[in-house]
């Protein structure tokens, strides 16, 4: 029989994210965030190419962010409502870590899987934040999907998109359970 981690798998079943505007002051600091990222970069990477990169953003950068929201979405003609929404993300913030997927040539490691391990880095830096203590809010929102908006914001490179502002902090509350996936309705047992 394996050896069993019944407090890790029993946080993985009760394990829920932290709506972004919860999120409040205190925010790891360096060396608590180090721990997190270093967390999160132990996700499989199929092949060893580190298909993702970090970058932090503390309050000036998420205030710089917020900024840069409007005219974007001018440009793109984003409706107001949603313009205000993604503004608030990052105004609002005192941490977040936007997780690049950065995929690296490769003939043995097809581009697909190293974006799906960039997702799978978001989902680990969320539940290490989760697990250390921190509230945590997995975002995207149009403008992580913006060339213009995460070239001029975080100097994103060609070839590079963002897979998630992980966003981090002290939660002001503890939001109400929601419904979960009915397991019957999603999974197909294959016997033979």
């Amino acid at each position: 029989m394996p050896a069993e981690n019944p407090a890790a798998l029993d946080f993985l079943l009760t394990r829920r994210s932290r709506p972004a505007k919860t999120l409040t002051t205190p925010v790891p600091g360096r060396e608590a965030l180090h721990t997190l990222l270093t967390a999160a970069a132990r996700t499989p990477d199929h092949g060893k190419l580190e298909p993702w990169r970090f970058v932090v953003l503390e309050k000036a950068a998420l205030t710089r962010l917020a900024d840069l929201v409007p005219t974007r979405g001018a440009a793109l003609k984003i409706a107001e409502d949603k313009i205000a929404k993604a503004h608030a993300q990052f105004a609002d913030a005192d941490l977040a870590v936007a997780v690049v997927s950065s995929p690296k040539p490769s003939d043995k490691i097809p581009q697909i899987e190293q974006v799906y391990s960039a997702g799978a880095v978001c989902l680990a830096l969320l539940n290490a934040a989760l697990a250390a203590g921190w509230g945590a809010n997995w975002l995207t929102g149009w403008p992580s999907h913006d060339a213009g908006f995460v070239t001029a914001g975080l100097g994103l490179g060609e070839g590079e998109s963002v897979a998630g502002f992980i966003h981090i902090g002290t939660e002001t509350g503890t939001p109400p359970e929601r419904p979960r996936p009915d397991l019957a309705a999603i999974t197909t047992w294959v016997t033979e």
